[in-house]
């Protein structure tokens, strides 16, 4: 009876163990229709950089690490664009209430990047996303390789290795 019951112990708590960093499931994009910030209807597998990789990055303007993130990715992204050729969508889950706060901040900020809106948390759905920021990155063919949760000074700087990894033809390691 002692050894069943540590044996369930260990069960629940290795299965409640959770990964900053792992694979997604599902390997393509799901389709999930969301808007830009014009309004225009967008599909989640529009979602595409000729080859290049992909990184794409749940937010909200109500999130001070996503903004932290996306403004510290900003303040080097046309570097990252004309080395690797790297494409990023924002994709913001404000929902109806907080939305229209989303393009006065981009344009405040400068961002020079896609940015999304998914008010019904649809695609952030689709993708298994729970808390944000939640950052995914694509290989060239639009596959998950990657993704992580959070934000600290320097993610960054790991994120840009991996696409450089990417563009040398390196597999991602989980």
């Amino acid at each position: 009876m002692r050894n069943l019951t540590l044996i369930l112990l260990m069960f629940l708590v290795t299965s409640g163990a959770y990964s900053q960093e792992s694979v997604f499931t599902y390997k393509k994009l799901p389709s999930v229709a969301m808007k830009d910030i014009k309004g225009i209807t967008f599909n989640s597998t529009d979602i595409t950089n000729n080859g290049k990789p992909i990184i794409i990055s749940f937010w909200a303007t109500w999130c001070k690490p996503c903004i932290r993130e996306l403004s510290a990715i900003s303040d080097v992204y046309d570097d990252w664009v004309k080395e690797t050729g790297v494409k990023l969508y924002a994709i913001s889950v404000d929902d109806s209430r907080s939305a229209s706060l989303v393009g006065p901040l981009i344009n405040g900020k400068g961002w020079e990047f896609e940015v999304l809106i998914d008010p019904n948390s649809d695609f952030k759905r689709a993708m298994n996303v729970g808390p944000i920021p939640h950052t995914f990155l694509l290989d060239g063919n639009g596959e998950v390789v990657w993704q992580h949760t959070s934000f600290a000074e320097g993610d960054e700087l790991n994120l840009i290795d991996l696409v450089r990894k990417l563009n040398k033809g390196e597999k991602i390691k989980e």
